[in-house]
């Protein structure tokens, strides 16, 4: 079965607890603080592979997460990085966050890797915040957490040659005879549901790929007909091959059809309407065909090249085929690549402050994570965290804020009770 589009959750692993421990050996007097560094989370990682051809996988496994780091230990022994949790994906993969949008990847190479979920580092042992002013502390950090995110991802063909047109054009009959693709054919509206991949091979090392796109009907931009799941693999194609009914078997009009799916290929996307395409006027050997084609040529006054064709006997298909390679020359040989967005890390606010109902909740990536790598049960630890909370401005934030004694403020999982006490 032709997945085409997934929607997975992500997580990197977490970072590994930092370790509490002291020298104790015979004959080593007050030795100090001995506690290892956890190790690193492992990172999601996306790795294109040629090999496949669908994202079928991700419908039976929609959660993924990368193992955590291991915990240090005594001896200032770090704890080990976890291996990072890689995940075929074809080739043609696009990959967004689906909170905001944001394209993190697009996988058109062999072997090309995206970090889609970063581990968290490792938790610092006491050895660590040994100093002038504390030389046994008996606190250490826990692990980091692991980045987490719900992705969408969808899957765009990377062809050279995009077969379009409305059903029973015969586009999957064509793409049977000039490759050794075997889609299912028949002759019903929407035979075709799912894209097909042909190599046309013209021998000498000459070739490129053909994608049959299943066929569009009016309203495709909008989502009619499954539309939206069809276009997208129009997007990466150098070239069209747009595949007319010149006989008008189902009563149509051939030049009002190309008209209609060019339409619809614009409102899609501006650049489609402006890709290189050729007409393949197939169904030539039925009747009415050559006074159709005669219309056809008149109405777009050489505009397109046009090639008269027959998909079933094979008539035309080869200087059609031909044709298509030579335009292919002529055009850039790198395959259409969306531009990922640079991702530019700006300080910005250190935190953001809310009132959900009754409780304050700060937000923000800095205190968050000191937060979750602060180990709540040790006394030490808990000064340090106030420290830190007072350094970063939020304590008097809070209070600008209306927080008075008694109110709760949350911050992550971590949930407290305000104590202003400048107050008292």
């Amino acid at each position: 079965m032709f997945y085409d589009r997934a929607k997975i959750f992500v997580k990197g692993g977490d970072g590994g607890n930092g370790c509490v421990a002291f020298r104790r050996e015979k004959y080593v007097a007050e030795g100090g603080p001995w506690g290892g560094d956890g190790g690193k989370g492992g990172d999601v990682v996306f790795r294109g592979d040629g090999g496949l051809r669908t994202l079928v996988d991700f419908r039976y496994q929609r959660h993924y997460k990368a193992d955590r780091g291991q915990h240090g230990r005594g001896k200032n022994m770090h704890g080990r990085s976890a291996e990072d949790l890689v995940i075929r994906v074809p080739l043609g993969t696009v990959i967004r966050d689906e909170a905001t949008g944001q394209v993190l990847g697009d996988i058109v190479a062999e072997g090309q890797e995206v970090v889609v979920a970063r581990g968290g580092r490792g938790g610092r042992g006491n050895a660590r915040f040994a100093g002038p002013h504390n030389k046994a502390p008996t606190m250490a950090e826990k692990g980091e957490p692991g980045e987490e995110r719900w992705l969408v991802l969808e899957l765009k063909l990377l062809a050279d040659v995009g077969l379009v047109g409305y059903p029973n054009a015969g586009k999957s009959t064509m793409i049977s005879r000039l490759s050794a693709a075997r889609p299912k054919i028949a002759g019903y509206p929407f035979t075709t549901l799912t894209p097909n991949l042909g190599v046309v091979s013209l021998g000498e090392g000459k070739s490129f790929v053909m994608a049959d796109i299943p066929g569009l009907i009016e309203g495709a931009h909008s989502g009619a007909g499954l539309g939206h799941d069809f276009l997208r693999h129009v997007e990466r194609t150098r070239l069209l091959v747009h595949v007319l009914d010149t006989a008008g078997t189902e009563g149509r009009d051939p030049l009002e059809d190309f008209r209609v799916i060019n339409r619809e290929l614009k409102l899609y996307n501006e650049t489609l309407a402006g890709r290189p395409q050729v007409i393949a006027a197939n169904k030539m050997d039925l009747p009415g065909s050559k006074e159709n084609l005669a219309r056809l040529e008149a109405g777009l006054a050489g505009a397109y090249e046009i090639f008269p064709v027959s998909a079933i006997t094979g008539a035309g298909l080869g200087e059609l085929a031909h044709r298509v390679y030579e335009l292919l020359q002529e055009l850039p040989a790198e395959p259409l690549q969306e531009e990922t967005p640079e991702v530019i890390h700006t300080a910005g606010p250190r935190f953001v402050i809310t009132r959900e109902g009754s409780e304050l909740v700060v937000k923000g990536r800095e205190i968050e994570k000191h937060v979750a790598m602060t180990d709540l049960d040790n006394e030490e630890a808990l000064d340090r965290l106030q420290r830190i909370i007072n350094i970063m401005g939020l304590e008097q934030a809070l209070r600008d804020c209306g927080a008075k004694n008694g109110d709760t403020v949350r911050i992550g999982d971590f949930t407290f009770e305000f104590v202003d006490y400048e107050a008292e």
